[in-house]
């Protein structure tokens, strides 16, 4: 039991890790794109088509198998594609056209916080004191990131935007976590078919800007094809990683899960300054580290809330044992 135990962590770690390390190279190959004339939304749209359809092969069988199950989650399922894809892709990759990749993420995992609020609105349960804590960090850690008191203050509709984004990782943290009787690689898939059809309409009818552009990007000072960032975008940034992603969830929670994510700021950096030369301001890196710190003292918060939890069932549920059974 200890080993089965011991090896689904493992397994699940590795998976997270993995996946927040696919996920980091999204953004600065989304860069390349836009700065080579791609509107995000059509970045973002390509990206959801080309990885639903590489996907749709390996889920397609267990689709067909778990009809009934995805038939009866379907709202969750749609949910997922509109929040966790749909708008936590479109938000991220708006505001890295406006800001700094490693901005741009720091703001999008202020979705942690946002859970923190969200769950404290629908069970009315008071947060532990390390949440508090860290929601405090963040916030300290997002004025530095904006520089609210220096002369140079970010682009306030990226801003925006990474605050959209956050939305979308805040549902993407509640709803890939859940139990759920749908495959991984089928609720990937699907959900990711969702999101590419919302953003389909929406540049149909011209709500969101649909523009092709340059046929080459520059990676690493070097120009290439624009096919090869489209590529990495849809096999490793969309397909692979959001299928860890959800079994990562699945085996670790949602919360250790939550830990492991914080690590796609550190990828995302890294690549953004291997490949477009790219590093926030020390005083972004600064409220980075806050950021983070955040995060962590609220997952740690979380933790502890639930063990507190969990003791105050058990010993309820000991107390109840000791009641006599009348005799009928």
């Amino acid at each position: 039991m200890v080993e089965a135990v011991r090896h689904r962590l493992g397994s699940g770690l590795l998976a997270a890790l993995l996946a927040a390390a696919a996920f980091g190279t999204s953004g600065p190959f989304a860069k390349s794109l836009i700065e080579a004339g791609w509107t995000p939304t059509l970045v973002v749209f390509i990206r959801m088509v080309g990885a639903s359809a590489i996907l749709l092969p390996f889920a397609l069988r267990p689709m067909v198998r778990h009809w009934a199950s995805i038939r009866g989650n379907l709202p969750l399922v749609v949910t997922y594609g509109l929040l966790a894809v749909g708008l936590a892709q479109l938000g991220y990759f708006q505001a890295v056209q406006r800001l700094p990749v490693g901005v741009a993420l720091l703001l999008e995992f202020l979705g942690v916080v946002l859970v923190v609020f969200v769950v404290w609105f629908l069970t009315r349960v008071r947060p532990h004191r390390l949440t508090f804590l860290g929601i405090v960090l963040a916030l300290l850690g997002l004025a530095l990131v904006l520089d609210v008191l220096g002369a140079s203050t970010p682009d306030l509709v990226g801003v925006a935007w990474g605050l959209f984004a956050a939305i979308g990782l805040a549902g993407h943290f509640v709803l890939a976590g859940r139990p759920s009787p749908v495959p991984g690689i089928a609720f990937a898939c699907l959900g990711l078919f969702v999101g590419a059809v919302a953003l389909g309409v929406l540049g149909l009818v011209g709500v969101l800007p649909m523009r092709a552009g340059a046929g080459t990007v520059t990676l690493m000072g070097a120009e290439a094809p624009a096919w090869v960032a489209f590529g990495e975008l849809i096999l490793i940034a969309a397909a692979l990683a959001y299928v860890l992603a959800i079994l990562g969830a699945r085996k670790l929670g949602s919360t250790l899960a939550g830990f492991v994510g914080l690590t796609e700021v550190l990828f995302a950096i890294g690549f953004a300054w291997l490949l477009l030369g790219e590093l926030p301001r020390p005083i972004q890196l600064l409220g980075g580290t806050f950021i983070l710190a955040g995060v962590v003292a609220v997952r740690l918060g979380e933790s502890a809330a639930l063990g507190h939890r969990r003791r105050e069932d058990s010993g309820v549920e000991d107390s109840l044992e000791q009641v006599p059974t009348p005799v009928p």
